[in-house]
């Protein structure tokens, strides 16, 4: 094989490695955004269900056991979203 080809493929080899690195990092930033959103949907519910709890003088947690399911339920429903349109 000659230089130039050589050099070429050299090239090409570190072309592809780079894409496949943009790709990996791209995905990573993607999913933990992602998870962080999750996290934020559902203590933001659960939080407001504490409060309401609080504000009505519960002694049963209603609201707050609501907003914990109503968190999960929220956060799937965007990431599912979130995931669907991307692909």
């Amino acid at each position: 094989m000659s230089l130039l080809k050589k050099m070429k493929k050299n090239k090409e080899d570190l072309t592809d490695s780079f894409e496949k690195r943009k790709k990996k990092t791209t995905s990573l930033a993607k999913y933990s955004g992602l998870a962080f959103q999750m996290i934020a949907i559902i203590l933001l519910v659960l939080f407001g269900g504490i409060k309401m709890d609080e504000y009505l003088g519960n002694e049963f947690p209603l609201f707050t056991i609501i907003g914990a399911f109503g968190g999960v339920v929220l956060s799937l429903y965007f990431a599912l979203k979130d995931l669907f349109k991307n692909n």
